[in-house]
């Protein structure tokens, strides 16, 4: 394998502070032309080259716990704009990058590296027979690609310690004092220049982020099929809602379980929005829609070249969602080998992106949805017991339609107006035989069979009469004999202004005097349940409490 060519010249360095000075200002000019730090470093090369001897210039900045290497010149090999490190020196030493990448590309571990050990003492550290004096872990590396000294010195701004850049020979010619002082000093504008590029980087990368987060944030709207906030009062419900109340505040983990269709997506948006966290994103991750070998990557994300395909870094959902909310759907598809690393985040808040070596963290809150039965799961050894108990810190059962039957006339208004309004159409009413025939039915598609019925619904009636004539149920799941159709049992009016609807209502109230519920209220003479017309009393600002005093 052929190492870094050497320059193959030997030149003394002009030590007079006049010539000093007019290098260290042609370096500063030099680095602070570029933003990419791969054309720093050959802008700086260009000046450097005819004073000292370099065959390769190196710099490696700060990522978390680890080190990266950032940009490379290499004499002899032409820079090309936004090359990776990796794919400069393969280049260099004449090998596919997939082959160098598998070798070397794993992130840098920063405790006991050079790098390390410049920014603990504030000096050049200088290595003048690599080949029998290796000190670091990444001194190995070098010596394969054919290094055979080099001066690395500390990147700092502001007592603000950045990384190392190193210079690099591959002839046996040691580096003298007067270069290594002279080194030390084009360290010191190469440092601003990194340090605005990292500054720039980080800008790009922020963006970038929110642009993933926007287009996450997008997908789980799509995706959505209901609006707003969840719909009824029954207390069923209520009793859900009591305990979104309860816990949103926290940072507590929450399963939430329930039957396929019953909106516990929408319970776990209502969790985020009540909590500290509201303000950053809650991200979504579907796990039954991901084919398991992408999970991984999906969730925890993954570097370049980790596996065929893989062209770039990808930012998984967990590192999106730091912060803010990860909402795991469908998490008893999550296949086996994945429960062990998903127990692991739960546990520690440390993952690394497939491909990489460098342990993350991450603070997103956990809220997981499944409609399976886990205990079963767990029983026949499908799902593991302490990945269980993690997910099961505050568990949220939303109950089937079929449990909140009064609900039901409600969520037919609301997705009447819903659809009526994309259709450009107007419902006022719908026969009572169809409503009762609604309630009767058992729904095991829950909210979102119900949504689907009315939208068909929407589509085929005219003339501001919802009507379900020839809907399926009626032969399959009728409990009871629907009510005759007589007259159409009007929808709440939207605006105060819709009086019939309003006189409507308050006649029965008069004659119930002011009782809404019971086999006596105006609900039971309206053929409505009394929620619903709890909550019409309400929109429409009728004063029940003044019939109470009607004779």
């Amino acid at each position: 394998m052929r190492g870094l060519a050497s320059c193959g010249y030997n030149r003394c360095v002009d030590a007079s502070p006049a010539r000093k000075y007019r290098l260290l200002l042609m370096v500063a000019e030099a680095a602070n032309a570029e933003l990419d730090l791969g054309g720093v470093l050959a802008s700086v090369a260009r000046v450097l080259t005819p004073i000292v001897q370099v065959d390769a210039i190196l710099i490696v900045t700060l990522d978390g716990d680890g080190l990266r290497p950032h940009a490379i010149h290499i004499e002899g090999v032409d820079r090309r704009p936004g090359e990776s490190v990796l794919d400069a020196v393969a280049r260099a030493l004449e090998m596919p990058p997939g082959q160098y990448d598998a070798r070397f590309g794993r992130m840098l571990v920063r405790e006991g590296s050079g790098t390390a050990h410049v920014g603990e003492t504030g000096r050049a550290d200088v290595c003048e027979d690599l080949a029998s004096n290796r000190r670091y872990p990444e001194d190995d590396r070098l010596v394969s690609h054919g290094v055979r000294a080099y001066v690395r010195t500390p990147l700092v701004v502001r007592s603000r310690f950045l990384g190392s850049i190193t210079f690099a020979r591959t002839s046996e010619r040691r580096f003298t004092a007067d270069e290594i002082e002279l080194l030390e000093e084009v360290t010191r504008p190469i440092a601003g220049a990194v340090a605005h590029a990292l500054a720039f980087e980080e800008i790009g990368r922020l963006k970038n982020r929110l642009q993933e987060e926007n287009r996450a944030l997008q997908r789980d709207l799509d995706e959505q099929f209901m609006l707003d906030d969840i719909i009824g009062s029954a207390p069923a419900l209520r009793a859900v809602l009591r305990q979104v109340e309860q816990v949103a505040p926290t940072d507590s983990t929450v399963l939430i379980t329930g039957e396929t269709g019953t909106g516990k997506e929408l319970v776990a948006r209502a969790l985020h929005r009540r909590s500290k966290r509201a303000a950053r994103p809650l991200i979504k991750a579907n796990l039954a829609a991901l084919p398991d070998t992408l999970i991984a990557s999906e969730l925890f994300g993954h570097e370049r070249g980790a596996f065929t395909g893989a062209l770039q870094r990808h930012v998984g959902r967990f590192e999106l969602a730091s912060g803010g909310t990860l909402f795991l759907d469908e998490i008893g598809e999550l296949p086996a080998e994945m429960q062990v690393a998903l127990l692991r985040v739960l546990q520690d808040g440390e993952f690394e992106r497939v491909g990489g070596s460098l342990t993350l963290r991450t603070d997103a809150r956990v809220i997981a949805a499944t409609n399976r039965d886990l205990a079963a799961d767990i029983a026949a050894g499908r799902f593991r017991s302490d990945l269980f108990y993690r997910l099961n810190v505050f568990p949220i059962v939303v109950p089937p339609l079929r449990a909140r039957r009064e609900d039901i006339p409600t969520l037919v208004e609301y997705f009447a107006a819903r659809h009526g309004a994309r259709l450009g159409k107007r419902f006022r009413e719908v026969p009572r035989a169809g409503l009762a025939a609604l309630v009767d039915y058992d729904w095991p598609g829950n909210i979102r069979e119900l949504e689907n019925t009315v939208e068909r619904a929407a589509i085929v009636s005219e003339g501001g009469v919802l009507r379900f004539d020839g809907f399926p149920w009626d032969d399959r799941a009728s409990r009871r004999t629907p009510a005759p159709a007589e007259a159409p049992a009007a929808i709440a009016p939207r605006s105060a202004d819709d009086a019939s609807g309003r006189d409507a209502i308050e006649r029965a109230l008069a004659d119930a005097r002011g009782r809404v519920s019971g086999p006596k209220g105006a609900a039971a003479m309206l053929g409505l349940p009394a929620s619903t017309v709890e909550s019409r009393i309400r929109r429409l600002g009728i004063d029940k409490f003044r019939f109470k005093q009607t004779r």
